[in-house]
This record gives structure tokens, C-alpha cells and sequence, in this order.
């Protein structure tokens, strides 16, 4: 955050606790902060917004029973909750004083020409309208800050969730379904309870409070005028609710499949971009936008029925006490005074309809946002971590397989009765025709998947009965088209091992040959990375993926085809890498490419029936059978 890093006699290191913490940020050395900023650095960070813990600990277990409602949201942070529900009642009560203050003026006021009453009921108008003004202001401001800090919980909450659930919800959902529910769902929440909840209960209280003063000026007239109203105002409200309720639900279902099919085009943009589809994906966008246009036509529609039928009623209610009530200040039995405040409350009684029309609106989208993201936040990993589990200790690397069985769909099995053991510090390598279940083996072992039957043990521990973060620890994975991070090349070679010194990180970037395309890179290791990667070349990607590896320093290496989709320059220096990282662990290779299996210990060869073969790269050619067939059409290839 600081700039820094040259020494001299101003500087004094370590003042204010400030020099040890920022010692080593980006790499650079940190001398301290001169004597003369001290005290003004030490006032900014006082100054800084708490985030709370950046070190916080994930659990893999939720926190809560996964229930969501919005007065379970808005009762999180109880006190800011209360101290607005007291300023809303406050300024309610502020807000309806006029009328009153206005009637006194009248009656006793201007009626007998008293002037000093007249002016007292100015005074104190004014002195309402001055504290309204001061309670609404600090309303709002307690309502934004309550709102801020529960939706910035609920995103951690989310986002805590989504890195709980395992594989299978991210292989069933689309990206863009789960990208609304952190963000218009949210916002749709943030924009009730910033303002819509207040606002909520600053008309329904207003509703509350004139009928009652109405009731206290003139029983009578009060019933006769509420009950021509109230019945019909009744009915419609019920019938809006019926079909906003639908409306709204179409409405979340809709954003949600037009994000989904957004972030699926511009993921895919170099594959649309190939194939001349633009033309056919904006048709299909506009298919996806169309509905939701539908559906906000629908919502629109109906809230167009409702606002002008509820100010008709409005002003047929207000017609009827002109009427009722000038008859009886003409016969002498109602004061001037008290018909202008009952007309004046009655527009009040009628006002919050009008904008409670706006309001629902904004609840229904909130309601629905938050169904949908409860329906999220109720969704179990089907990876469970056992209450019991314990953390795994440091292990040899043996891995055993019995008898399990394993499929993505019920009835569909992809692995059958697999029975395989590897001893510790064996490269064990799976080759076979797609879809045999190559890969599943590395999901399993990884326990991105549970086994539908049977268990996998890593040296005698069952995978189910040991933390998943112990787990992974001690198991290095390099998939087959590696993830890299926007940030700095630092950032993910140490991904799994942030705290690493710089000394090993360095050791992990010699172990796959990278230092000298980092070193001629300006920034060396702070050099930024763009977006997925993008920014180097396949076969560097996968030697940075194995430089973290590396550094992690897994017992237990799992890789899936790191060589298929590499040139053969970048496949000899990812192999070479490959021996350095290897060297003394258990290794299970998932090969697309003979020539990565024939320098594994042992070979497994599996078909849709299970493993067919297994053996060395000699024993298997000898045997004759489908390995030796596999290698008689790579051969006939590669030559």
C-alpha cells in the first residue's frame, strides 16, 4: 500500500508496527516509513474500513441450518435493525403531524382570528418538517449501512456456500445461473433493504396512524368513508399479490437463463469467433431476452391494472367525503378545520397505496431473489465431510482400490468393480479408449466424487473418514488444461502454499525449467498473468501448473493428459519437469499419450468393463492384448 523499499538515515524501520508487516510485500525490501509520516500513515489506517479477517478459516461444514428469509436476514444485525425500526417510527410520526398542526391553525387559529395561534401552529409545522428532515436523513443513512453490512455478509455467505458444493452442482449448473444469484438476486435484496423494507413500514405505519386519527376525529365518518374503500382496495391488493407472484418468479427464472446463455458466448468468444456464429448467437440472445422482456411485460402489466385502479377508488372515496362531510360543516355538526385534516389524512391514507404499488414490486423481485438463493443455500454437497473426520497424518502414498464402483448418472455406471493397488512411490499410469473412465480414477482418488460402492484408502485410511483439507494437502493435482489466475506469476505457483519463502518458490521454478522465461520477464515474478492464462503460451501454462505442484509438495501426484494437447518441444520439457516432480512420489498418470505411459512403473488399462490389463510397458506389448494393439496403431502413427 506504501511506497518504500530504499534505506537512509530518515527512515526508521518497524515504527508503528508498520515495518514488519509490509517487510517482504511484493518482494521488494521495506525500510521503514520515515519519521515525518508516521503519525499521518499510522491516522490513515486507523481510518480504513474493518473487512474483518482476510486469514478466516474455511470450514467445510456450514455454519447454518442453510433457511433463509428476509426477517432472518434483516434480524443478523439485530441493533442496527432496531435503532431503524425506531427511526422509521420517528419520522412516521413526524411526517403526520401536519394535518393536525393545520386543523389547529384553522379552528383556532384563523376561525376566531386569534393570530398568535396561528403562528404557534406555523411554528411548530416548520419545527416538524426541520426534525422529519433530520430523522429521514438518519434513517436512510442507518438503513444504507444496514443493508451494506447484511448483503455483504450474505455474498461471503453465498460465496462460502459455492466453494462448499462439490463437482457434480458445477457440471449440472450453467456458469451464468450461479453468476445471478451473486448478483442480481442480490442486488435485488440490497435495493429492498435499503430502502423498500423502510419505506415498507414507514406507508403501512402511516396507514395505521390516520385511520386512527380518523377514527378519533369522527367515528362515523371515518367507517362510512374506509368502508367504501377498503373492501375493493381489499380484493385488488390480493389479486395483484396472486399474479405479481408469478410474474416475478418468471422474471428471476428468465435474468437468470439470459446470464447463463451470456456468460456461455463470452466464454466460447474465440470458438464463435472461428465458426462465423455471431450472427446465429445474437438470435438465439434475443430469444433469451425476448423472454424476459416477456416477463417483465407481464409484471408491468399487472402493476399497470393496479396503480390507477387503486387512485380511482382514491378519488371516489375522496368525492364521498366532500360530500358527506361538507353537508355536515354546512348543517353546522363538522368543523371546517377537522374536514380539511380528514381530507388531508385521507390523501395520506391513500398516498402509500400509490407507492406501496412500486414497493411490492421491488418485494416481489426480493421475495423471489430470495427463494432462489435459499434454494442454493439448502443444496448439500453430495462430498460430504464426515462430522468425525480426522486430519489425515503425513503419509507414504499407498493408494488402494476395493471394489469400487462409480457413476455420474444413477444406472449408468462408468468404473465396475476397480480392485488396484499402488504402492508408495509408484508412478502408475491409466491408459484406455475415451470415455472408460481414465479420468474418473483421478476425481476419486481426489475425492471429487465419492464412490457409489466400495472405498479408496490412502495408506489404510479411508478417504471418507479423514478432512477433505488434510486430504488435499498430500495430493498434487495438474490437470489436463491447467487454471491460471489473474495475477501476479508468484500468486499461482504459490497458489496452494501462499506463505511459501521465496527461496522454494524459486527451488519449484528450477525443478520445471521456467526461471529463464521468468527472469526475462521485467517484473520476474510479480510479472502479471492475464485472465485464464492467456498471456503464455499451453506449454508454459502446464509447466507453471507443475511448478505448483511442486511447491505444494503433494506425496500424492495425480495427472490427467498433461502432455495431450502440447507440441512436442513443449511435451519434452513438460515430461523432463514431470521426472523432477515425481522423483519419490506416488504418481497416477492418466495418459492420452503412449509415450508418457511407457515411462511409468506399472500400466493399467481399462475398458468399459473395468481394468482389462495391467503390467510394464514390456509386459503388456508381450501379452498381446489391448495395450499391445494400442501400441501398434501410436506406433504406426508417430512414425
Amino acid at each position: 500500500m506504501y511506497g518504500g523499499g530504499f534505506g537512509g538515515p530518515g527512515n526508521a524501520p518497524g515504527i508503528g508496527g508498520l515495518g514488519a508487516r509490509k517487510a517482504q510485500q511484493g518482494g521488494q525490501p521495506f525500510a521503514g516509513i520515515p519519521l515525518d509520516l508516521v503519525a499521518a500513515v499510522e491516522k490513515l489506517e486507523a481510518g480504513e474500513p474493518d473487512h474483518g479477517d482476510p486469514y478466516v478459516r474455511f470450514e467445510q461444514a456450514a455454519a447454518s441450518d442453510g433457511k433463509l428469509s428476509m426477517w432472518r436476514l434483516a434480524f443478523t444485525r439485530r441493533g442496527s435493525f432496531l435503532a431503524a425500526a425506531v427511526l422509521v417510527v420517528v419520522e412516521t410520526v413526524l411526517l403526520q403531524a401536519g394535518p393536525l398542526l393545520v386543523q389547529l391553525g384553522i379552528d383556532d387559529g384563523i376561525v376566531p382570528r386569534d393570530l398568535n395561534v396561528l403562528f404557534l401552529a406555523a411554528g411548530a409545522f416548520l419545527v416538524t418538517v426541520a426534525l422529519g428532515w433530520v430523522a429521514t436523513s438518519a434513517r436512510i443513512q442507518q438503513c444504507g449501512r444496514l443493508a451494506a453490512d447484511t448483503m455483504r455478509d450474505m455474498r461471503v455467505r453465498v460465496f462460502g456456500h459455492l466453494q462448499r458444493l462439490s463437482m457434480d452442482y458445477y457440471t449440472d449448473e450453467k456458469a451464468g445461473v450461479i453468476m445471478t444469484r451473486m448478483s442480481s438476486d442480490i442486488e435485488a435484496l440490497q435495493q429492498l433493504f435499503q430502502e423498500g423494507l423502510a419505506q415498507f413500514a414507514i406507508q403501512g405505519l402511516t396507514m395505521i396512524v390516520v385511520t386512527a386519527v380518523l377514527f378519533t376525529y369522527d367515528p362515523s365518518l371515518a367507517a362510512i368513508t374506509l368502508l367504501l374503500v377498503l373492501p375493493l382496495l381489499a380484493g385488488l391488493t390480493w389479486w395483484f399479490r396472486v399474479q405479481s407472484d408469478v410474474g416475478y418468479g418468471r422474471q428471476r427464472d428468465t435474468i437468470a437463463a439470459m446470464f447463463s446463455d451470456l456468460s456461455e458466448s463470452l466464454s466460447g468468444t474465440r470458438v464463435v469467433t472461428a465458426h462465423n456464429r455471431q450472427d446465429r448467437n445474437i438470435v438465439a440472445h434475443r430469444r433469451f431476452t425476448g423472454r424476459y422482456r416477456d416477463a417483465s411485460d407481464f409484471a408491468g402489466h399487472i402493476s399497470a391494472i393496479y396503480g390507477p385502479a387503486t387512485s380511482v377508488i382514491g378519488m371516489a372515496a375522496m368525492a364521498a367525503l366532500l360530500l358527506i362531510g361538507g353537508t355536515r360543516v354546512v348543517n353546522g355538526t363538522l368543523s371546517l378545520g377537522v374536514l380539511t385534516a380528514f381530507v388531508l389524512y385521507l390523501n395520506a391514507f391513500f398516498a402509500p397505496v400509490q407507492q406501496l404499488v412500486q414497493l411490492y414490486t421491488n418485494y416481489q423481485q426480493a421475495r423471489a431473489a430470495v427463494t432462489k438463493l435459499g434454494e442454493l443455500l439448502s443444496l448439500a454437497p453430495s462430498v460430504p465431510e464426515s462430522p468425525s473426520a480426522v486430519d489425515l497424518p503425513p503419509v507414504s502414498g499407498a493408494l488402494t482400490f476395493e471394489n469400487v464402483s462409480f457413476g455420474y448418472k444413477p444406472g449408468v455406471p462408468v468404473l465396475r468393480d476397480v480392485t488396484l493397488t499402488i504402492a508408495p512411490g509408484e508412478t502408475v499410469a491409466v491408459v484406455g479408449p475415451t470415455g472408460a473412465g481414465k479420468s474418473t480414477l483421478a476425481k476419486l482418488v481426489t475425492r471429487l466424487h465419492d464412490p457409489s460402492a466400495g472405498r479408496i484408502l490412502i495408506d489404510g485410511h479411508d478417504l471418507r473418514d479423514v478432512t477433505l483439507a488434510s486430504l488435499r494437502r498430500q495430493i498434487g493435482v495438474v490437470p489436463q488444461e491447467p487454471f491460471m489466475f489473474a495475477g501476479t506469476l508468484r500468486d499461482n505457483i504459490a497458489f496452494a502454499r501462499p506463505s511459501a519463502p521465496e527461496e522454494e518458490i524459486w527451488a519449484a521454478v528450477d525443478a520445471v525449467g521456467l526461471r529463464s522465461l521468468i527472469e526475462r520477464t521485467e517484473l520476474g515474478l510479480d510479472a502479471p498473468l492475464h485472465e485464464r492464462g492467456q498471456s503464455v503460451s499451453s506449454g508454459q501454462r502446464q509447466l507453471l501448473a507443475l511448478a505448483r505442484a511442486f511447491l505444494a509438495q503433494p506425496r500424492v501426484v495425480v495427472l490427467d493428459e498433461a502432455t495431450s494437447n502440447l507440441d512436442l518441444h513443449s511435451e519434452l520439457l513438460v515430461e523432463q519437469a514431470l521426472d523432477r516432480l515425481l522423483d519419490g512420489r506416488t504418481a497416477l498418470l492418466i495418459a492420452h499419450r503412449l509415450s508418457t505411459a511407457m515411462r511409468a512403473d506399472r500400466i493399467i488399462v481399462v475398458d468399459e468393463h473395468g481394468i482389462a490389463e495391467t503390467g510394464s510397458h514390456a509386459e503388456l506389448v508381450a501379452a498381446e492384448g489391448r495395450y499391445a494393439e494400442l501400441f501398434a496403431t501410436w506406433s504406426a502413427h508417430s512414425h
